[in-house]
């Protein structure tokens, strides 16, 4: 395990934070002014050359438009949506990147308590240290697929999430990455700690 340099002491917040993604992942826009623009951009991305399926495309445009405004709504920043590939098979995953929001979770300093809670609602929750951002939560689960949520998607989903405690605030942020690629999952879980390690403050 890599030693943190985060400042476990800090006295001031920071102001922001950073957080490197694979490349061909689409980060769609949650503020409601530029949502739109954004749903229509990606859309266009992952139909071009495809003139057959205007009614596919809609529904498409259509369920990210209610993934997008839920997430804004349960205090999402940010939302990634992977467009790679692996020939003809898509490589379908997401990470929503959000604040929850006042008084909906514990203190941010209680890592190891906040785990056990996970632990007894039947995850798989540990105390991990990210490489610059210092001590998390990491959630792992698999469950069946909600289709409002996964695109029409059925296939059994894992799900990992990392709670970070913000330093010098009770505030928590949470990186919240999901895949429905069941027989790739534990290759796409390990993709998803390597992004979450990226993770540092500014």
């Amino acid at each position: 395990m890599s030693e943190s340099w985060v400042d476990e002491d800090a006295t001031a917040p920071p102001k922001d934070y950073n957080l490197v993604v694979p490349d061909g992942w689409f980060k769609l826009s949650l503020d409601p002014e530029d949502r739109d623009r954004s749903i229509i951009a990606l859309a266009e991305q992952q139909f071009r050359g495809v003139d057959n399926a205007p009614l596919l495309k809609e529904q498409v445009m259509r369920e990210l438009q209610k993934t997008a405004k839920d997430a804004y709504q349960a205090g999402g920043i940010e939302l990634y949506l992977s467009t790679l590939r692996i020939g003809p098979l898509p490589l379908s995953s997401s990470l929503l990147v959000s604040f929850p929001m006042p008084g909906t979770m514990p203190a941010s300093s209680d890592v190891h308590t906040f785990a056990e809670v996970l632990g007894r609602r039947g995850a798989e929750a540990t105390v991990v240290e990210l490489s610059a951002a210092g001590r998390a939560v990491r959630e792992l689960r698999s469950e069946a697929a909600s289709p409002s949520t996964q695109l029409g998607n059925e296939l059994r989903t894992t799900t990992v999430k990392f709670y970070v405690p913000v330093p010098a605030t009770d505030e928590w942020l949470i990186l919240s990455f999901s895949t429905p690629l069941d027989p790739l999952a534990q290759q796409m879980v390990g993709l998803f700690d390597a992004v979450a390690d990226t993770l540092h403050w500014t």
